[in-house]
């Protein structure tokens, strides 16, 4: 069975060649590179892996794209623009050209207020014309923002990071507006990463008490639209058990389904050849 994690972070050191972007931060107190991830992808089973830059590096997707090319059976990116930059509509219509590069990802969790802002609403048209999927990360309250988004737009592709489960909070309080996020799968091109889900929760491992809350994701979204990912350096518990919570724990997942969850889902949505 193939495994493809749909979320990890490579970062360099904060240098002044590469400075790290003003009032970010990183999940780890080294930096993560292409070569510890594939280290810790072997232990853990990983056969794959979609590089996310993280925020420390703006809108930079170069180290990201290096390890693509460096071992592109292994790596791939969804990538950062600048939405505000005049030349963004022009880079995005041959975005997919880039070697490595898959999409884009936006992150509006830390400032929600942006999503009014207008500044990325030429975005999801455009996407939808190159043909270029999107991860999204926000917050069960925001998620109708792209239930309409994705009505307007049928053939642009949008994935939500981690069930649209908002940062630092855990069991119930983080699943109590899960019903949200479960009304866009009435939306065929909307689709869901069950990734990163032991930051979730303070239970210990196999973390049964979210087995429930993946159940009720796959009732109304089915295999074919959930994508398992780790999200490593903020990973709680070992990487193989972020892979085994699926795998040997849920066991009432079908083994067809559960190829699909832990891979080939992810690299169809966003069209990564599987051979």
């Amino acid at each position: 069975m193939l495994i493809a994690d749909a979320q990890v972070h490579v970062w360099a050191a904060n240098t002044p060649e590469r400075p790290w972007a003003p009032g970010t931060r990183r999940h780890r107190a080294n930096p993560l590179t292409s070569e510890d991830l594939l280290r810790e992808m072997n232990a853990a089973g990983v056969d794959r892996v979609v590089i996310v830059p993280p925020s420390l590096d703006g809108t930079r997707n170069d180290l990201a794209l290096a390890a693509a090319h460096t071992h592109a059976h292994r790596f791939a990116v969804m990538g950062k623009i600048d939405v505000k930059h005049p030349n963004a509509p022009e880079r995005l219509a041959q975005w997919r050209t880039q070697p490595g590069m898959l999409g884009l990802r936006f992150n509006f969790k830390r400032a929600p207020q942006t999503l009014n802002s207008g500044d990325a609403d030429w975005v999801w048209g455009a996407a939808q014309e190159a043909g270029v999927p999107i991860y999204v990360g926000v917050s069960h309250e925001h998620v109708h923002v792209f239930d309409a988004i994705a009505e307007r737009h049928p053939r642009l592709r949008l994935i939500f990071d981690h069930l649209a489960l908002a940062s630092g909070v855990k069991d119930e309080v983080a699943f109590r507006d899960l019903d949200k996020l479960l009304v866009a799968a009435r939306r065929p091109n909307i689709a869901v990463k069950v990734s990163a889900l032991p930051c979730y929760t303070d239970a210990p491992y196999p973390y049964r008490n979210l087995h429930t809350h993946v159940r009720r994701v796959y009732d109304v979204f089915g295999p074919q639209r959930m994508m398992w990912g780790s999200d490593l350096s903020r990973l709680r518990g070992s990487y193989r058990e972020c892979v085994t919570m699926f795998t040997e724990e849920m066991q009432w997942l079908p083994a067809n389904d559960l190829e699909w969850i832990m891979g080939r889902s992810l690299c169809e949505w966003l069209g990564w050849p599987l051979k």
